[in-house]
């Protein structure tokens, strides 16, 4: 992580990761260019190519995604899902988060047209990382930190 440099956050940046603290990322999904973190407060975490991000309540972040209403469907029945903590369920359209991450720290860095967001937790933590360029997005679940 030698190459990463910490970029400054916007107001609004800070303010939606200031909601996001004490939080735990239960599953994601991506679409058009869009990383959506459900959170277990209920909340999808949206987070853009180039690091900006929002915070909706899970029914309007679903409500306002273009895509099928069966893809919809699919969507709040995983999101029902995981906030009922079913684990083990098939999921039709998001992906179970790789490790249980209660966020305790953002941090927000660059390298050149890529952009992190490292959610740091207790004893795991994720890294997004996403390419400007290449137009990807990539989840890294972190383990354990010694201690």
């Amino acid at each position: 992580m030698t190459d990463w440099k910490p970029i400054d956050t916007n107001t609004h940046q800070d303010h939606v990761i200031a909601h996001v603290i004490g939080a735990t990322v239960l599953g994601y999904f991506i679409h058009d260019e869009t990383l959506h973190l459900l959170l277990d407060i209920g909340f999808i975490w949206n987070v853009y190519l180039d690091g900006e991000m929002g915070l909706l309540p899970h029914p309007v972040a679903v409500g306002e995604l273009e895509v099928s209403e069966d893809e919809r469907r699919q969507i709040k029945s995983d999101i029902e899902l995981l906030l009922r903590d079913r684990s083990g369920t098939p999921l039709a359209r998001l992906t179970a988060s790789p490790v249980n991450c209660l966020i305790e720290e953002v941090a927000f860095l660059g390298k050149g047209d890529e952009r992190r967001v490292l959610l740091t937790g207790e004893d795991e933590s994720l890294a997004i990382t996403t390419s400007m360029v290449n137009r990807e997005i990539t989840i890294l679940g972190i383990g354990a930190r010694q201690k």
